[in-house]
Formats: structure tokens, C-alpha cells, sequence
């Protein structure tokens, strides 16, 4: 039990620590972000036509749940991809070199894995939110009626999972 509480206080410090990050970004970085969640929007919303359009169809009209998670997986995304923008820190020291090396290399391993858990984060998302009977890969592993009955009952988890990923690769970046 004293374990699920101070896993308890170290998710709540590292949220708290994201929103301060979050608070000193600057004008390039908010303008990056909202381009971003655009743009993820855009392409994943014309695709899984939640944006109707005359390029896609969608044999499975969307369910009530499809909006809200595109829109929050699109969001996260675009906040996780501004992450990589630099803010202007011209007007601070310079580290050392060593220390910047140090840095440098724990910064390189960190983008690493949350990119990953990111971009996984946005594929499930992808899946979760499109029509399960036009996903080719569920229909060629399932079939059409296995798409209905085993992939689209399944679609909510991966909805959650993708919200989860692409928040817990947010808050590991800021």
C-alpha cells in the first residue's frame, strides 16, 4: 500500500512539474504546438473521416466517444511536438562543456522514449477512432464480421491507451 502512495506522489510531482514547464513556454513554442495539434487533427481526422470528406469513406458511422478521443489525442500531440521546439535561450550562460555533454546525452535518450511512446500513442489513436471494418489490417487478420464483433469492441481500450501513452510522453518531455 505505501507503495501505490508514493507512486501516488511522484505522478502527482511530475504532472505539477509539466504544468510549469508548460506555463514558461514561449510564443514559438504555443504557435508550434497549436500547428501541430492542427495538422495531427487534420490528417487523422480526413482519414478516419471524422472530417467528412470526398477522399475517405467509412463503412461504420463513428461512435459517440471517436471526437472527444481524436480531439485530445490531437492535442497531446501537437503539446508533444512542440516539445522539440528550443526556446530562445539567448540570454542565458553557457554550461560547461562537460556538463553539457552530460546533458546532452540524457536529453538524446529521454526524446528517444517519449518520441516512441508518443508516435505509439498516435497509431493506437489512429485505430482507435477509425472505422473497424475499413482498417485493412483487422480485416485481414478478422474478416469483416470478426472486425464487428472482436476489433470494434476493442476500439475503447485502445482509445484510453493511446490517451495514456501520448499523456504520460507529454509529461516525460516537459
Amino acid at each position: 500500500m505505501a507503495w501505490v502512495s508514493q507512486r501516488s506522489a511522484q505522478v502527482g510531482m511530475s504532472v505539477r512539474l509539466a504544468g510549469r514547464a508548460l506555463k514558461s513556454w514561449q510564443a514559438r513554442q504555443v504557435i508550434a504546438g497549436v500547428i501541430a495539434a492542427l495538422l495531427v487533427a487534420l490528417v487523422t481526422g480526413f482519414a478516419t473521416v471524422l472530417i467528412p470528406n470526398d477522399l475517405f469513406t467509412r463503412d461504420i458511422p463513428p461512435t459517440w466517444w471517436d471526437h472527444p478521443v481524436w480531439i485530445t489525442t490531437s492535442i497531446l500531440s501537437g503539446v508533444l511536438i512542440a516539445t522539440y521546439v528550443r526556446p530562445d535561450n539567448s540570454a542565458t550562460p553557457k554550461e560547461t562543456s562537460a556538463a553539457a555533454n552530460a546533458n546532452a546525452q540524457h536529453e538524446s535518450t529521454r526524446q528517444e522514449r517519449s518520441g516512441k511512446i508518443g508516435m505509439l500513442g498516435g497509431f493506437l489513436a489512429w485505430f482507435a477512432v477509425g472505422c473497424p471494418v475499413c482498417n485493412k489490417i483487422a480485416l485481414l487478420v478478422l474478416g469483416y464480421s470478426g472486425a464487428l464483433t472482436w476489433f470494434a469492441p476493442f476500439q475503447p481500450v485502445l482509445a484510453v491507451r493511446a490517451m495514456l501513452l501520448t499523456g504520460v510522453a507529454v509529461v516525460w518531455r516537459l
